[in-house]
């Protein structure tokens, strides 16, 4: 039987105590997809990716699902995956395909590919007067601001106007500044999740009640949706525009102004890829993933 190395981080492994919020999720597609991959005759084994024993070279594929702390260590992550393809073992989604997706600023040549961007004004060092720049640019009285290397709300920022520092510095990090888009609130986030760029199944996002981000751990829930046919073609188009078809990949949409979904970002590195709304996805997943070892 062929090994799969299904990288985790050490806040959300099995063997971790105190674990944070969401690890119920993480169990179940753990679950779903260690059964599915042993129907196709491969042994799924949970690895912390930070550990120091952990060598690639002992598995016949490696998959960066719940690498969850990847923003604090970049680098590192890219290093493993480049060594493990380096030793001849395959990694989906690819370590090029991480390192392009690693950056948020990948979605400036997905627009520039035409893809429905959500507006952003793109600041190496975010500090006082270049947020005034970003409220006036696009035209908002509340912003986001952003991580360019992020995931799960950290170090997210919401900032009014009349709240707007005078000098000083917002983010210690290059960022990415957004409007705030109200639909957030009143209709939530969409999560369109695809395996080999097929679509298997879609999940509403809405945030706790006076508050807007939509990850567990911030109290948000995930309904399973039928999404309107044309907001399916929209994400469709968007996963079309990539130049190398990843395996799995999640396209988180938000409605705007105009009543159309525009992209807040293309996840191919560690989507959560809500097992418990898609029971189909894993099968699919496994079935894709034992094709693409043969």
């Amino acid at each position: 039987m062929k090994r799969a190395a299904f990288l985790s981080a050490t806040k959300i492994h099995s063997s971790t105590p105190n674990r944070r919020l969401g690890a119920e999720g993480y169990d179940l597609e753990v679950a779903l997809l260690t059964r599915a991959c042993a129907a196709h005759g491969l042994a799924l084994e949970e690895v912390i990716w930070t550990d120091p024993d952990f060598d690639p070279r002992r598995y016949d594929v490696v998959l960066p699902l719940a690498v969850w702390d990847y923003q604090d260590r970049p680098a590192e992550l890219l290093t493993l995956l480049d060594r493990a393809e380096a030793a001849g073992v395959p990694v989906f989604n690819s370590a090029a395909m991480v390192r392009w997706n690693l950056r948020k600023t990948y979605l400036r040549e997905l627009q520039g590919l035409g893809a429905p961007v959500v507006p952003t004004v793109w600041c190496e060092t975010p500090d006082a007067p270049s947020v005034k720049v970003a409220f006036d640019a696009l035209g908002a009285d509340e912003l986001v601001i952003k991580r360019q290397v992020g995931a799960g709300a950290q170090g997210q920022l919401r900032l009014a106007r009349a709240d707007a520092p005078e000098t000083g510095w917002v983010l210690d990090r290059p960022a990415m500044i957004q409007p705030f888009l109200s639909a957030i609130a009143d209709e939530g986030e969409y999560s369109f999740l695809f395996v080999e760029g097929a679509f298997s199944h879609a999940v509403l996002k809405r945030p706790a009640a006076h508050d807007y981000r939509i990850q567990p751990q911030h109290g948000g829930v995930s309904l399973k949706v039928d999404p309107l046919p044309d907001d399916q073609d929209l994400a469709e188009h968007v996963l079309g525009l990539l130049d190398e078809r990843p395996l799995y990949a999640r396209v988180d949409m938000v409605r705007g102004d105009d009543d159309r979904l525009m992209l807040m970002e293309l996840e191919l590195i560690e989507p959560f890829l809500f097992p418990e709304q898609g029971p189909g996805f894993a099968p699919l997943l496994a079935k894709a993933l034992a094709r693409r070892l043969e």
